[in-house]
């Protein structure tokens, strides 16, 4: 580096900043994990009781839509065969029953979440669920007997 005294006195000339002020001086003992704060067991049982019901939630539609789907693509396999009345009544029936099914499974899955719902202690959900549920029957019984 050249001598100070024989620059310009324009130029500028980078000194070395005390260790002071190069870096904020560290808290004397760092932070662990065990000094962390630990999610109470209470909130984590809720989650995974949470996380559960929409595993279920999950498995009920996933099943029916899986069963409904397998029906429709069955029903197409039969009718590669020789057409005769029992075919056609076997593909009749799996069609009827694949409909159905997707039908029938959002109120399943509503009866579900109704009941995890209650069994959670969310009891307005859990009535909400019922009542419709309930309109839901009494719309299929006012149906079938018209």
């Amino acid at each position: 580096m050249a001598d100070p005294a024989r620059l310009s006195p324009n130029t500028a000339v980078a000194t070395p900043a005390p260790a002071s002020e190069e870096a904020p001086e560290l808290e004397s003992e760092p932070v662990t994990a065990s000094t962390l704060e630990a999610p109470a067991p209470s909130t984590t049982r809720v989650r995974d009781r949470a996380l559960a019901g929409d595993r279920w939630i999950a498995r009920v539609l996933r099943v029916g839509a899986v069963l409904s789907g397998g029906m429709f693509v069955l029903s197409l396999g039969l009718e590669a065969l020789p057409g005769s009345e029992s075919t056609h009544v076997a593909i009749d029936q799996l069609r009827k029953a694949a409909a159905s099914l997707l039908l029938v499974t959002p109120v399943a899955r509503l009866g579900v979440a109704g009941t995890l719902l209650g069994l959670r202690g969310e009891w307005r959900y859990a009535v909400i669920a019922a009542g419709v549920l309930g309109l839901l029957a009494l719309a299929v019984g006012a149906g079938i007997q018209a």
